[in-house]
């Protein structure tokens, strides 16, 4: 089986892996191959260092190397480096990068600095967290830089600020306006990431944001086209539990869009290709005019990885009841 996960960081990462452990544990399907398309639209420049925050947390947790408490950066992390860094004075300081999370900024910016592309230097990366090994292939959405800002209030007029600041710093308490992703009208779709789509054989929405995770990767030029077109069956999963987001601010982002935090909601974002939509039992009362809805048999909750695998699970079969 050829599956393609279009996916954002934590929510994006903790499905994959999940669906991985489902794939080996279950006869026949071990030798399933499992490609995911990462958002890039987060990314920033610290210290003179490319971070790419979702990137990152896809590595570290497919790699067996994530801070799983927090569900992202890297386990039995230490932070001398950014302790010295604020010694000096350096800025920001908002943002803590650890001493093993600053290895893989370093090789990244350097590898960069050769003149190798995105994509070139997130296999290195994969590889490095053995990744081909787990038959899982990593693809950033794109090699253009782009970059998501958020614009907010300023006094009496409103000012951009970069989506990380808004995020981490702000934890989403000023209001967005809207956001501005600099960078995606003039982005190409990575190597491999179009074909990935076209000639999968299941194509998975994990849990991830709908708005600055997935909603970044649909505009790279030519994906949303594939996904109508694909023949796969295309699956969601619902970040949306109650009207209230499974993790982090997704639903901040749909308020600055104008989009309701209700399951049902977040489908309609996909609605022009979306096949089937896997919801918890809060939300059993969806209906969509297209895509099957189905409810799954208990909270839709990535609690361990387990629990994960029976989503990625649901998924699966799900996908066989549909038709694209």
């Amino acid at each position: 089986m050829r599956i393609t996960a279009l996916a954002g960081g934590v929510g994006g990462a903790r499905f994959v892996r999940g669906l991985r452990h489902h794939l080996d544990t279950t006869p026949g399907l071990a030798d399933s191959e499992v490609t995911v398309v990462a958002n890039t639209g987060d990314d920033i420049t610290l210290f003179g260092l490319r971070v790419c925050p979702d990137v990152d947390t896809l590595l570290y947790t497919l790699g067996d190397g994530v801070e799983e408490s927090q569900g992202w950066g890297r386990a039995d992390e230490s932070h001398t480096v950014q302790t010295e860094l604020a010694a000096y004075g350096a800025q920001p300081q908002w943002f803590t990068l650890g001493d093993r999370d600053l290895g893989t900024h370093v090789v990244r910016s350097q590898l960069l600095g050769q003149g190798w592309t995105p994509s070139q230097v997130t296999a290195r990366l994969a590889d490095r967290w053995g990744l081909p090994g787990r038959r899982i292939r990593l693809l950033p959405m794109t090699d253009a830089p782009v970059e998501t800002h958020v614009v907010v209030e300023d006094g009496d007029g409103e000012t951009a600020i970069h989506f990380q600041e808004w995020w981490v710093r702000h934890q989403t308490s000023v209001p967005a306006r809207r956001f501005v992703v600099a960078g995606l009208d003039r982005a190409a779709a990575a190597p491999g990431v179009l074909d990935a789509i076209r000639t999968a054989d299941v194509v998975l929405l994990p849990p991830s944001n709908p708005v600055v995770s997935i909603g970044i990767v649909l505009g790279v030029a030519g994906v949303r086209d594939v996904l109508r077109g694909t023949t796969a069956p295309v699956v969601g999963v619902s970040p949306i539990i109650s009207g209230r987001p499974v993790r982090g601010h997704a639903d901040a982002c749909l308020t600055a869009i104008g989009v309701e935090s209700t399951a049902g909601a977040v489908a309609g974002l996909y609605e022009d290709f979306l096949d089937a939509w896997l919801v918890d039992p809060a939300d059993g009362d969806v209906r969509l005019p297209r895509a099957r809805v189905e409810v799954f048999d208990g909270p839709l909750l990535m609690t361990d990885v387990p629990a994960a695998g029976r989503i990625a699970a649901h998924a699966l079969r799900l996908a066989t009841t549909v038709t694209a």
